[in-house]
């Protein structure tokens, strides 16, 4: 599979290539270009040139253009769902549903695109008028994730290109496939060549360029906190515009009016699905005293029953975990918590027999006992292992989960409307779900506080990131004092 650089599939300039790995069974799917710097400044020039000719489109025509982009991908959502199954490890269902939200997130930007209202206000004086209006930024940076790379890429490229923008595509080494095949849609749809280009490459080799390059006027990304510090500090010497979705450590609470069967279905499918590696996954589940024992035996049960294997077979409810060091960390975060003291509800390790050892497998786990000291408690655990801990009440479960540098999701579960509204103000997190999974939608925006980064995705939010805000003032002739220097 080659990487997308004006409209064109194209090898790298280098000899390189990497190796996409299916992580259920640790064969080799394809292998895909190892990008140079000189890749990187093509494609960042390329969308540069493309920027000239996108941005002066009509809104109507790149309206049309997205809502194509979407309807060509909802017409292969089959060969990209199972593209992006052998590439990830997610069951199919899961990948049919990511590869929709791609679908999704385009027509939304796409009604949008036109309805954006200035402003036309004059002066206090009476001297003139003012006129505020938007400007595209011109070339994106866009630095994906392996966990979600479908569902982000359009995260950002919808409302980027519905301002006029065009982008630099930087999918992670493990999962570039998909995102290649979209790509190549793109074109069909009536887009710019050039608008949006895909190279694949190191972070450290093609991440730099669009990190030095003053060509990339803002960079987009999801990932590690750690690696958002990073693109912060290389942003710094041209004043990149930034979004930042980074780690989270999402806590759950559950009040002792909670509807207890619906809540254990929300835990289950917060934590454990695409394998427990979502930014927005519940990872600290917070109980009242008085419901701990019912729900923790109920929710033992519940997890029980899920199923794990190969993601293209229909019966599989949870897929691999993406890498082998992945699932190492997660394994390590169990280890410390049993060490200090946590006791196994729903005792988890690498499965065998059927083939799946051959896999990077990790059978759900859930952990009770888990002490406020362990890494799990303290940092985030991407992996299908969730410790549960026993408060008193909302203020001691409010308390609890703010207790994170990070402030992604979080939510909370009861049928006291002003017990909801209380928590939701109170927890320091970008987004608060009522009685709810942690679902993401078009229409709102997302994003975090602390440590979990800055900026909007999604919303009419997620569109004003993609524009500078330019004012216009205006002096009437006649009006106003006569300009003289010096001043007197």
């Amino acid at each position: 599979m080659k990487m997308l650089i004006q409209g064109q599939l194209e090898d790298a300039q280098g000899a390189g290539v990497i190796q996409v790995a299916n992580p259920a069974t640790g064969e080799v799917v394809d292998s895909v270009p190892k990008g140079t710097r000189e890749d990187a400044k093509r494609a960042i020039d390329a969308a540069s040139d493309a920027f000239k000719v996108w941005s002066e489109k009509p809104s109507i025509e790149r309206s049309r253009v997205l809502l194509k982009i979407a309807e060509l991908v909802r017409s292969s959502v089959e060969d990209l769902a199972a593209t992006l199954t052998l590439e990830q490890g997610k069951p199919l269902g899961e990948a049919r549903s990511e590869v929709n939200s791609f679908a999704n997130t385009c027509e939304y930007y796409a009604g949008l695109i036109g309805r954006e209202r200035g402003a036309h206000t004059q002066f206090s004086t009476g001297e003139g008028f003012f006129i505020v209006t938007k400007r595209p930024l011109g070339v994106v940076g866009a630095i994906l994730p392996w966990n979600f790379p479908v569902s982000l890429m359009g995260w950002k490229l919808a409302p980027g290109l519905a301002a006029g923008n065009t982008f630099v595509v930087k999918p992670a080494s493990t999962t570039p496939m998909t995102d290649i095949k979209i790509g190549t849609l793109l074109a069909k749809a009536g887009l710019t060549p050039g608008a949006v280009n895909v190279v694949t490459g190191p972070g450290a080799v093609v991440g730099e360029e669009l990190l030095d390059n003053p060509k990339v006027a803002k960079i987009a990304f999801t990932g590690e906190t750690a690696t958002g510090r990073r693109i912060m500090e290389g942003s710094a010497k041209h004043i990149k515009r930034l979004t930042l979705e980074l780690g989270g450590s999402d806590p759950m609470i559950v009040c002792d009016d909670a509807d207890l069967a619906l809540a254990v279905e929300g835990a289950a499918w917060g934590r454990f699905r695409n394998c427990g590696q979502s930014c927005t996954s519940v990872k600290r589940l917070f109980l009242f005293e008085s419901i701990a024992d019912e729900f923790i035996k109920a929710f033992a049960e519940k997890v029980k029953t899920i199923r794990v294997g190969n993601g293209m077979e229909k019966s599989t409810h949870m897929g691999p975990v993406h890498t082998e060091e992945q699932r190492a960390k997660v394994e390590s975060m169990v280890e410390d918590a049993q060490n200090r003291g946590a006791k196994d509800l729903v005792k988890g390790g690498r499965p065998t027999g059927g083939g799946l050892e051959k896999g990077n497998f990790y059978t759900p786990t859930v952990l009770t006992g888990v002490g406020y000291d362990a890494q799990m408690a303290r940092e985030e655990c991407f992996g299908p292992a969730l410790p549960i801990f026993v408060v008193k009440d909302l203020e001691e479960g409010i308390e609890r989960a703010n207790d994170t540098p990070y402030g992604l999701g979080s939510s909370v579960w009861t049928k006291d409307v002003e017990r909801a509204y209380h928590a939701a103000e109170r927890i320091q997190a970008g987004t608060t779900w009522v009685n709810s999974p942690p679902i993401s939608r078009a229409e709102v925006p997302f994003g975090g506080f602390k440590q979990s980064g800055f900026g909007r995705e999604l919303g009419i939010e997620g569109l004003d990131h993609y524009y500078e805000t330019k004012s216009i003032q205006v002096l009437e002739y006649g009006k106003g004092k006569k300009w003289a220097f010096p001043i007197s």
